[in-house]
């Protein structure tokens, strides 16, 4: 990516640091190959923070690779726990750490430093910075660049799944989107208003960017925690995408994924559940959704737990000044017209 500076002025040019980072916001990243080989189906998963993202695709890949399929997993979150609980609450080395290390000490990053492997899972973590020193999109722009020096493109997987973070909107999180890096999106929600709410804005940029001319889709909903109120299923109906997998907010589900224990093994109480997930997920179709708007969406909760029954009063003058205002005669002149 180089600057265009023919859009700077001379005193700017003069002065790289007072524009540098105006300069850095204005330009696009690189466009990014979209996928590893024709065989591979690349799927991005989104949704809210904490509903359920890595529980779902520790399990799906785990369950994917018992059933002889070759899977990638990799976190594109900058919490970096979409491989926790595959690997038992260890932490696995990001890349975007592995890559500043090694820069510094003049090495070069191997796959041994930043892939791990479980049972015939593949994962790794691209990370992000740290709170207040750095963009998350940005690092996440960086992460996919040092793949692709890794070979991505050459790799030979059945299954490569991306862990993406629904709440946050900047580029680099839409990436897999806007740059048709997967051909389908799978959603993670259940039956609350903010979970949806984020699972109604990824069905929105997949429209925005099929109307560009993309050409990913919205494979379909995994409802998580399903309590059996009906709100997800309503807005899978509404936004035209099917309903891959209900997980229920059962005790033994909790407590196993608290402890970091798989439970999508073939042999296990869940087992059928994850396998019909994971069959569900490799046949779901790259579905053209249908975004709610605002209201449509708040419809599918009841006037009590939306507060639909409540009116908007308009505040006054008085009110931000917490007291009676006295007009003051304007200042303004004004001409007569000719």
């Amino acid at each position: 990516m180089n600057f265009n500076e023919g859009f700077l002025t001379a005193e700017e040019r003069a002065n790289p640091p007072a524009h540098s980072l105006r300069a850095e916001a204005a330009i696009e990243p690189d466009p990014t190959p979209t996928t590893a080989t024709k065989e591979t189906q690349i799927i991005a998963i989104y949704g809210k923070g904490g509903i359920g993202k890595s529980f779902t695709l520790a399990n799906l890949s785990y369950m994917m690779a018992q059933q002889g399929k070759k899977v990638l997993l990799i976190g594109c979150d900058p919490k970096s726990d979409t491989t926790s609980l595959l690997f038992g609450g260890r932490a696995c080395p990001t890349i975007i750490e592995t890559s500043t290390k090694k820069k510094l000490a003049g090495d070069q990053v191997a796959i041994g430093d930043v892939c791990f492997k479980r049972d015939g899972v593949f994962a790794m973590e691209l990370g992000g910075p740290e709170v207040g020193r750095g963009c998350g999109g940005r690092g996440i722009i960086h992460g996919f660049e040092l793949l692709e020096k890794l070979g991505f493109h050459e790799w030979g997987f059945d299954y490569v799944l991306l862990d993406f973070l629904g709440d946050v909107v900047c580029g680099g999180f839409g990436l897999p989107i806007a740059r048709d890096m997967c051909q389908k999106v799978i959603v993670v929600g259940s039956n609350d208003l903010q979970s949806l709410y984020v699972a109604n804005n990824v069905c929105s940029a997949v429209e925005y960017f099929r109307k560009l001319g993309g050409n990913v889709g919205v494979g379909g909903l995994v409802i998580n925690k399903d309590d059996g109120t009906g709100e997800a299923q309503a807005f899978a109906q509404a936004a035209g995408i099917p309903i891959l997998a209900s997980i229920p907010a059962d005790e033994d589900i909790r407590r196993k994924s608290a402890n970091y224990e798989i439970i999508g093994k073939p042999e296990g109480r869940w087992g059928a559940l994850f396998a019909e997930l994971a069959s569900n997920v490799a046949d779901a179709k790259p579905n053209q959704p249908k975004p709610l708007t605002q209201d449509q969406l708040l419809g599918l909760f009841s006037g009590e737990s939306v507060g639909r029954d409540v009116v908007l009063e308009p505040a006054t003058q008085e009110d931000m000044c917490g007291a009676t205002l006295t007009q003051k005669p304007s200042l303004e002149v004004v001409y007569e017209s000719i």
